[in-house]
């Protein structure tokens, strides 16, 4: 034990005097020329790479000292909580309140997203929805994205404020219904905008712009079902009881 702390002191040295530290620099507190002999000694020590500077800085887990975004930066490089860029885009804009634009990911993460941002929406561990012209980034998980949907477009400029805010309560307000009542209040929502309306309380609500369509029609043409949440026959059929055979 002692001889593999011996061989393995001049990097510990090393990470406590810089923190965050490159692979040359690891070499040259080695002394040694081969990559393969640095990761041998890394492979004994709990550490964790940047996600900045394409992986080139390294760091001891018990080293850095993340922010409230679960973020550290020493050196100019910046490290992760989570470890890679996806994971760190992907749970930053889970936690957004209202998601999260490309350049606002960026300005906070300090490097481009663009790609990674396309890679988990292709992924499926992001949703993505285009507002005035840009995409916004959310969870791909229906309720959370409505909510931060919802959330966007509260924030809009000070003199639209009202009518956003007062959406987004219709967001809220839409999530206590059952299905029925959920696909009939956006097809009266979407009546009352008129042409295009489908589609723009589909993106809204998450819905599909069919249903919406549906739930208009439904409304318009006086087809509710009072006393029931689907039509006759719909769901999933119901499963017959096998019966043994005598």
């Amino acid at each position: 034990m002692r001889s593999i702390r011996f061989a393995l002191q001049p990097l510990l040295d090393l990470f406590h005097r810089l923190r965050a530290v490159t692979m040359p620099e690891m070499k040259a507190a080695l002394g040694t020329q081969v990559d393969v002999t640095v990761f041998r000694q890394l492979s004994t020590l709990p550490y964790q790479t940047s996600y900045s500077h394409r992986g080139a800085f390294y760091t001891l887990h018990s080293i850095p000292r993340f922010n409230a975004q679960d973020l550290w930066c020493c050196r100019g490089a910046w490290f992760s909580r989570q470890g890679t860029l996806l994971d760190t885009a992907a749970a930053l804009v889970d936690a957004a309140p209202a998601g999260y634009g490309v350049g606002e990911l960026e300005a906070l993460l300090h490097v481009p997203v663009k790609d990674p941002l396309r890679q988990l929406v292709h992924a499926g561990r992001l949703h993505r929805q285009e507002l005035d012209g840009l995409y916004l980034y959310t969870a791909a998980e229906r309720r959370r994205r409505q909510e931060q949907w919802a959330a966007r477009q509260a924030q809009g400029s000070p003199e639209d404020s009202s009518p956003d805010e007062f959406w987004a309560a219709r967001v809220l307000f839409y999530r206590l219904l059952d299905e029925q009542q959920r696909r009939l209040y956006a097809g009266l929502e979407s009546a009352q905008v008129g042409h295009g309306g489908d589609r723009l309380v589909a993106q809204a609500l998450g819905l599909d712009e069919e249903t919406v369509a549906r739930g208009r029609r439904q409304l318009l043409g006086g087809e509710v079902q009072r006393d029931r949440i689907r039509r006759v026959g719909g769901g999933r059929p119901r499963a017959e009881k096998k019966r043994l055979k005598s």
